[in-house]
């Protein structure tokens, strides 16, 4: 057994976190949809402003689903499944980090759509790169963020309502219907994830628990 420890000033890092990854996801959704209107949408500002606000929301989104285990606060079985649940999150992010880095690279590294279509095409026909960056493993981040609200739901209802999986899904859905959607997916998931910031193990002890700032928090995990 180990004692994972976090001081306040973190706590509200991962709270601010809950904040900033909807809100990014939003903001390249909305770049994204000003840039197709106005231009091309290709290489230029358009898509390294809205690629750049991506990859920001992603590592925010690595806060919100170490956030979310430390609020469920449970041990043996019910810590498997929480566990499970994020580290297939955190997988599904990494993989689309790497997505959003190679889209900011061949937007830097390409003069016009056709050599950005070029570039891609060649980077895609990599063994592994399509399952791995683009196709199978990038569903990990949505299965397990959904994964994890709805066991919360169940194991802290005191945090989450019932409501939230719901919402999640909800965006998830939008989200995988269409880019073009993704600004409400993201405002979705921002309706569902801000109220869990109040189980965030604020001041020490369980989650959710006052006391002296001066105090760090601890979690205990198998």
């Amino acid at each position: 057994m180990r004692v994972q420890t976090m001081t306040v000033r973190q706590s509200e890092t991962v709270g601010r976190a809950f904040i900033a990854g909807p809100a990014l996801m939003a903001g390249y959704a909305v770049v994204r949809l000003a840039g197709r209107a106005v231009s091309d949408y290709g290489p230029g500002a358009w898509w390294t402003v809205a690629h750049v606000l991506s990859l920001a929301g992603l590592l925010s989104f690595v806060l919100v689903l170490l956030g979310l285990r430390m609020t469920a606060g449970v041990r043996g079985g019910k810590r498997v499944a929480v566990e499970a649940a994020t580290w297939a999150g955190l997988l599904g992010v990494a993989a689309l980090v790497v997505q959003a880095v190679i889209d900011l690279a061949v937007g830097f590294l390409t003069v016009d759509k056709p050599a950005m279509s070029d570039m891609f095409g060649r980077v895609q026909d990599v063994p592994g790169v399509m399952p791995l960056v683009y196709t199978v493993v990038p569903m990990l981040f949505w299965l397990g963020l959904s994964a994890l609200v709805a066991l919360l739901a169940f194991l802290r209802r005191d945090v989450v309502r019932g409501w939230a999986p719901v919402l999640v899904l909800a965006g998830i859905v939008l989200a995988a219907m269409s880019l073009d959607l993704l600004a409400v997916g993201a405002v979705c998931l921002g309706t569902a994830l801000l109220p869990m910031r109040r189980g965030l193990p604020e001041r020490g002890g369980r989650p959710g628990a006052a006391r002296s700032e001066e105090q760090s928090f601890s979690e205990t995990a198998q």
